[in-house]
């Protein structure tokens, strides 16, 4: 087994409080808020560690980075395949539920001549809070 493999599978308290901030909300946090949050519980943890630990935990496919609608460099706990909406003007991202299209994952294929693994659809909008405004 690879040192890298090794270092995967390796349990370390750093990536189960790194998971549980994401696992514990639905705010889609920068690796800057994760690192505040986990400082919390680890106090000299740094914040290439955390990045470090992010990038492995996605490896991995524990833990997903938005890359859709402009939003790279905010992660989510949930690594299954699902949506996103991000409002325009304060930022907020938000899970879209119920509606997972993978046939556009054939059409695409059939175009292309690719083998599909995944998509990224992103949505923006105005949420209901900054309509209010």
């Amino acid at each position: 087994m690879s040192e890298k493999n090794k270092n995967m599978q390796r349990r370390s308290k750093q990536r189960e409080v790194i998971l549980e901030v994401l696992r514990g909300t639905t705010s889609h946090p920068s690796a800057e808020r994760v690192y505040k949050e986990v400082k919390k519980v680890i106090p000299n943890i740094s914040l290439g560690t955390v990045y470090r630990n992010l990038k492995l935990l996605q490896s991995i496919e524990k833990v997903s980075e938005i890359a859709c609608s402009g939003n790279e460099g905010r992660f989510d706990g949930n690594p299954g395949l699902h949506y996103h909406i991000t409002c325009q003007k304060c930022g907020k991202i938000g899970d879209v539920h119920g509606m997972i299209f993978k046939e556009i994952e054939d059409t695409v294929a059939e175009a292309t001549g690719f083998k599909i693994f995944n998509h990224c659809i992103g949505f923006t909008g105005i949420c209901h809070e900054c309509q209010k405004q």
